[in-house]
């Protein structure tokens, strides 16, 4: 029997062998087919994505429109400045740079030292440097200091036209005034950049760069002439020191086009670093604050009374006194009741007196007795077509609609609102209402913007709305009446020389947090010249002055005075009696 022959056997070793071997094969391959899956299938990819993680895209700010005075200077425009920032990874002297760089810039020292010390990859040191300053940072070759180009708003006529212009936030957003009325428009449309950066954040000079131009915003061209502007600012900023008035807001209207030439108040403000001179808000009164104008208004209700053929200028009224009790006992209290009593501002005796007489004294009693003639309806609709109760529509944010109280079952209301209290007007409001006295009947929209151009350069006017009030022949008496204010009646301030002015003083009593009058006033001029071919409206409030400035005549004629003097040489108007 043949011996079997024993079966084949791996050594141990040889098994562990070929296992290794077997796996390195294995490997291999892997390795193989990833780098031809990244060398050749996703190499476009993969770089693409490298790329991708080393390219920024920013937003490119367009310069926004500028804002010109009718004369074609620069109210407001956009100019170069420098941001100063930083980079903490690559900050080697934190210490030095919070100390040295925030000193010079005038920033919080700590707070600056804590985000350099931070995990930020960016830190603002400053925004909107000039480039002086920026430059002397620059000097120090700080590790971790960058500089970038940028954008912001200079205002060259400084506070002179900030109640109008307003003013934006660093980001360049219409904040106030025609800044933010025409924001959208001046603002313009963002471009777009793209570049490879270096691992500093720094743009790589030969790198990838792409770039869609910002388009800039549209310009404004304003109705504000500069020079006026600095006049009717001036002269309200004398009232204050004159009369240690709270406040004083003027505005100068052209009667035939309802341009606003000017539009100023005191205190002023800053318009870069927006702040006021006494910490008070900077908002424009002239638009925004409606306040019971007192006698100003009487030429509304006598215009009405006119234009109705109620009476006449030369209407007598008999027996006309100093006070009149509209119920029993209303004259009767300390305290005198004004929706029930009401009193002339100075005494006199008993007497008759014609229209001419009542208006050119300013006399309370006689009004009301001309507005017991109007059914109150009547009166409310004309101080309604004069504009007292809604907004002129002027191009500017926030403004005042007016106030009217004559609610029904109140018969003291109307003769209250004849005289000036039971309303609250604006000065803006009460400009355009004398507007049309001077401007033959026709009331006219304020505007500030006369034309808006694009970036094409195309030009777009701006029209004002217009309406009939009264008619030419009403409109002409008023300024007659007008005119025998200033010339032998509470007026007399208002007295431009070498022009004949007509106008009405305003003088009303401020309530208080109870709703309460006080013995401190409003005091109101608002008037036209020259009274034969009236050019010009303006209107002036100043708020609390003294005691003893607390009339319309006193506080706010003569600001009217110096006000339309300077507007009256301004447009070159020929002195009454001079030939051209």
């Amino acid at each position: 029997m043949a011996p079997r022959r024993a079966g084949r056997r791996f050594a141990p070793g040889r098994l562990r062998l070929a296992a290794l071997g077997l796996f390195l094969v294995l490997a291999w391959l892997g390795m193989a087919y990833r780098l031809v899956q990244v060398q050749v299938v996703q190499a476009a990819e993969l770089r693409e994505r490298g790329l991708d993680q080393r390219l920024v895209e920013r937003e490119l700010a367009p310069d926004r429109g500028r804002i010109y005075d009718r004369n074609g200077d620069l109210l407001a425009m956009t100019v170069e400045a420098e941001t100063i920032y930083a980079v903490p990874d690559l900050v080697t002297e934190p210490l030095y740079i919070a100390q040295q760089v925030g000193g010079m810039l005038g920033v919080d020292q700590e707070k600056l030292l804590a985000a350099l010390e931070s995990d930020s990859d960016f830190v603002y040191i400053k925004r909107q440097v000039d480039h002086e300053t920026a430059e002397k940072v620059r000097q120090l070759g700080l590790d971790g200091v960058f500089f970038e180009s940028e954008m912001t708003r200079s205002y060259p006529a400084d506070a002179v036209a900030a109640h109008v212009v307003g003013f934006v936030d660093i980001d360049g957003n219409g904040l106030e005034g025609l800044e933010l009325y025409y924001d959208e428009l001046l603002r313009g449309t963002p471009g777009r950049q793209i570049f490879e950066k270096s691992l500093s954040g720094t743009p790589i000079p030969q790198g990838r760069r792409e770039e869609i131009p910002a388009v800039p915003g549209a310009d404004l061209v304003t109705t504000i002439d500069l020079p006026l502007q600095y006049a009717t600012q001036d002269a309200c900023v004398a009232a204050l020191e004159r009369t240690g008035a709270k406040g004083c807001w003027a505005v100068v209207l052209e009667a035939e086009t309802g341009n606003v030439l000017a539009m100023a108040g005191a205190p002023v403000f800053d318009p870069v670093k927006r702040t006021t001179t006494d910490g008070s808000p900077f908002s424009n009164a002239v638009v925004r604050e409606p306040y019971e104008p007192g006698s100003i208004q009487k030429t509304v209700t006598v215009a009405a009374a006119i234009e109705e053929g109620i009476v006449d200028v030369g209407t007598v009224f008999g027996a006309v006194a100093d006070r009149i009790e509209l119920h029993p006992g209303a004259c009767e209290s300390d305290t005198d009741d004004i929706y029930g009593c009401y009193q002339d501002f100075d005494e006199h005796e008993t007497r008759d007196m014609t229209v001419r007489d009542i208006f050119t004294v300013s006399s309370n009693v006689g009004i009301i007795r001309i507005a017991q003639k109007m059914p109150p309806e009547l009166l409310k609709s004309y101080i309604e077509r004069f504009g007292l109760t809604a907004p002129t529509g002027i191009d500017y944010t926030g403004e005042s609609g007016g106030l009217l109280n004559m609610p029904a079952g109140c018969s003291t209301c109307p003769l209250s609102a004849a005289i000036g209290y039971s309303l609250a007007v604006s000065p803006l409001q009460m400009a355009a209402a004398y507007g049309a006295i001077a401007n033959d009947g026709v009331w006219i929209q304020p505007r500030l913007v006369s034309s808006i151009i694009d970036v094409d350069g195309n030009e777009t006017e701006n029209e004002p709305e217009t309406r009939e009030v009264v008619s030419p022949e009403t409109a002409r008496t008023m300024r007659e009446l007008l005119a025998g204010v200033v010339e032998s009646g509470t007026g007399g301030n208002a007295s431009v020389p070498g022009y004949r002015v007509g106008g009405k003083t305003g003088t009303a009593d401020k309530l208080d947090e109870n709703g309460n009058y006080t013995d401190v006033t409003r005091a109101s001029f608002v008037g036209l010249a020259p009274i034969d071919d009236p050019r010009l409206v303006v209107a002036v409030m100043v708020d609390e002055p003294a005691w003893e400035y607390r009339t319309g005549g006193q506080a706010a004629a003569p600001v009217f005075a110096e006000i339309m003097q300077q507007a009256l040489h301004r447009l070159g108007v020929t002195p009454d009696g001079l030939e051209e």
